[in-house]
């Protein structure tokens, strides 16, 4: 199972090079015309030699044609090999860079369900580092196997012409080299697989740390995220210092069998030139052979414990590549305008099938209704939005928008009609300006900054180095509360149809946040808007207030209707504001 698996790899490997099917013949026959330039070397050195007749007796001229010769075949192969090389890292960097666009690609189309289920440093890790490995690998795969390959074929024909006794010896001694080679590299390519993995989970680990250095520090952990870091940094010297030394065997022990050729070719040689069966410069030839047909063995099994590193790392790359997509999307485009009704049949979910959390909901919201989400941690408040963008798709039931089931449409139709402010703010590294007009990029100046004025955001941004072409990167740092400002901004510059606010103004102060929800007042009116929020002293005019326990939808009407009636709500209200 494991050799399939990685002919199946090394296959799809070989398939990133259809692209560049020209340069490879190219590269054939620049490979064919290399060899046979370094062939001819020692072939123009032997008849220099024996050019060599007797004390006094040499053809220098002979000689001098046949030394030419030599240089110039060596000059044409030196050339010929930069070219060659050249070729074969086009071919390597362009095959990486297809698969990396198409993995970039996959991460657009992989469901949400898979990311939250891999650590990013990992998947970061196979798209960067095991990128990287892949090329390393087909970079001297492609140098080196060729012309290897072409150099053992043609000396060994060269080889059996001049004498079949001589090369003879080299055909029965060389095989130990290829035995030698394969039983090291069958066991070099568990060890790689491992070191790929303990690298992506560092990456995850090193990203994670870094991510949230502030929280490291506030809680004094600085010391243990070191000792970790530490033992995932250890397991993984481990682990390459035991590929690396196992891979490092196949050099010297080739090497070792190459000797023994040289040895047995000098020695039959030397005896069949006494005997007078080859000349002097013959058996120069062969020993010049000798060694360039046992070269291409040792790089060739180098190339292999090499390759057994890519192929390692192109599997976790493919793996990423063979995730499941999300289901498929409809072709038809939401109806539009939308007005906003919003309707949930018998809809249950859960992101565990052995852990049920939303269970047969049933929902009815108007247009323009502005309905808020309250309940305890992990009640489904951030689920049920989620379901409603089709972030998730349900395991049960059915959701409407204007009587239209989402399901029946694609997914950017339905998420083009939604404005979504997060309390995990995100800007992109752009400028300000580029930030602001993401979802709006036609939008004018004005509206751009009658948008930033409504969520007082205007005046921090003119103070900003460059206004609003400052770029977002580069050292600029926002507060918190100003980013959130900006992505509140984002949406009112958008006006969508509908609206979710997820905590969207939890990082704002008291003074701000009263000003933004005016602002946001504003916006809501006439669009149906849903808001998660956990200090309930905002959601006070809502149209509807639904509470969430356990995936259900417990109460719902009125903030004074739900504290009159003095159920859960008003127990959650009440424990906010009493003394």
């Amino acid at each position: 199972m494991k050799k399939t698996a990685s002919g199946g790899t090394l296959r799809r490997v070989l398939a990133l090079l259809r692209g560049s099917g020209w340069q490879l013949v190219l590269a054939l026959i620049l490979s064919a015309a290399n060899v046979a330039g370094t062939l001819y070397v020692p072939i123009a050195v032997g008849r220099a030699i024996d050019c060599v007749v007797a004390p006094g007796q040499v053809d220098l001229a002979a000689a001098a044609r046949a030394l030419s010769g030599a240089l110039i075949a060596a000059c044409g192969a030196a050339a010929l090999q930069w070219c060659i090389s050249d070729l074969f890292n086009r071919m390597a960097f362009s095959a990486v860079r297809d698969v990396r666009r198409q993995a970039f690609a996959k991460l657009q189309r992989l469901p949400l369900a898979y990311l939250d289920a891999h650590p990013s440093g990992d998947t970061l890790s196979r798209i960067i580092a095991d990128a990287d490995q892949l090329s390393d690998g087909l970079v001297l795969g492609f140098s080196q196997f060729f012309t290897g390959a072409l150099t053992i074929l043609c000396t060994l024909v060269i080889m059996l012409r001049l004498s079949w006794r001589i090369a003879l010896v080299v055909v029965l001694l060389t095989p130990l080299s290829l035995f030698a080679a394969k039983f090291i590299t069958g066991r070099t390519k568990t060890l790689f697989t491992a070191q790929s993995r303990l690298r992506g989970q560092q990456t995850a680990y090193l990203e994670e740390m870094v991510g949230e250095q502030k929280l490291v520090r506030a809680f004094g952990m600085e010391a243990r995220a070191s000792a970790r870091f530490d033992e995932e940094n250890d397991r993984l010297r481990d682990a390459s210092l035991q590929a690396t030394f196992f891979s490092s065997l196949t050099n010297p022990v080739t090497r070792f069998v190459n000797a023994m050729v040289y040895a047995g070719v000098a020695l039959v040689g030397a005896l069949s030139a006494a005997g007078g069966a080859v000349t002097v410069g013959t058996l120069t030839v062969f020993l010049s052979y000798a060694n360039q047909y046992t070269r291409p063995f040792n790089e060739i099994s180098g190339v292999i414990a090499e390759l057994q590193n890519a192929l390692a790392c192109a599997a976790r790359l493919f793996e990423l590549l063979d995730a499941p997509d999300e289901t498929p999307d409809a072709n038809a485009a939401l109806p539009t305008p939308v007005s906003g009704g919003v309707r949930l049949r018998d809809v249950s979910f859960s992101y565990v099938p052995e852990r049920p959390l939303i269970e047969h909901l049933e929902l009815d919201v108007q247009p323009g209704q502005r309905v808020a989400i309250v309940g305890p941690t992990g009640c489904g408040k951030t689920t049920l939005i989620n379901l409603l963008m089709r972030f998730y798709d349900v395991n049960g039931g059915a959701i409407y928008v204007d009587g239209t089931d989402v399901y029946s449409v694609s997914r950017k139709s339905l998420r083009a009609q939604y404005g979504m402010v997060l309390q995990e703010t995100w800007l992109s590294g752009g400028t300000v300006r580029e930030n602001l007009t993401m979802g709006a990029p036609d939008a004018t100046d004005e509206e751009l900054f009658e948008a930033a004025r409504a969520c007082y955001a205007d005046d921090f941004i003119r103070k900003l180095p460059q206004g609003y072409d400052t770029p977002l990167s580069g050292g600029m740092s926002l507060s918190q509360g100003q980013r959130q400002l900006l992505c509140i901004t984002r949406v009112m510059l958008a006006k969508p149809p509908m609206l979710i606010l997820d905590e969207a103004t939890s990082s704002i102060d008291t003074r701000t946040e009263r000003k933004v929800q005016s602002a946001f007042a504003a916006l809501m009116r006439g669009r149906t808007s849903f808001i998660v929020a956990h200090r309930l002293s905002t959601i006070r005019e809502a149209d509807v207030i639904l509470v969430m326990c356990d995936g259900h939808i417990i109460e719902q009407g009125k903030h004074e209707q739900l504290l009159e009636k003095g159920g859960f709500y008003a127990k959650l209200y009440n424990s906010q504001f009493e003394q």
